[in-house]
């Protein structure tokens, strides 16, 4: 089976930093692409960061040049460095890897973290 664990979350006041992290493990040939998504109450969840196995990075507006996207393709995983952190960035956030399996038939398929709560308050 494959397996996506977080930590990382916590409370935190406004301007400070968290770090992320996320550990795929299991029966896995590659990953493609790692990401994480984000879900506050009362909203839809959204995708906050990605980074593809060649390294390419993508952030949505509300975040770039506050949070990055890094990986550790030995330990098989993926941090998300949130600084100058806001009220608005609180929400859940959960790890998704795009991965090929080492299933029968060789399965590509997305998989999820259980989630992590980050909480900015004064």
């Amino acid at each position: 089976q494959v397996q996506l664990v977080e930590s990382g979350g916590g409370l935190v006041q406004p301007g400070g930093s968290l770090r992320l992290s996320c550990t795929a493990s299991g029966s896995i040939f590659s990953i493609y692409a790692m990401g994480w998504y984000r879900q506050a109450p009362g909203k839809q969840r959204e995708l906050v960061a990605t980074i593809t196995s060649g390294g390419s990075t993508n952030y949505i507006d509300s975040v770039k040049g506050r949070f990055t996207i890094s990986r550790d393709n030995a330990k098989n995983t993926v941090y998300l460095q949130m600084n100058s952190l806001k009220p608005e960035d609180t929400a859940v956030y959960y790890c998704n890897a795009d991965l090929l399996s080492l299933a029968l038939s060789g399965t590509r398929g997305h998989y999820w973290g259980q989630g992590t709560q980050v909480t900015v308050s004064s």
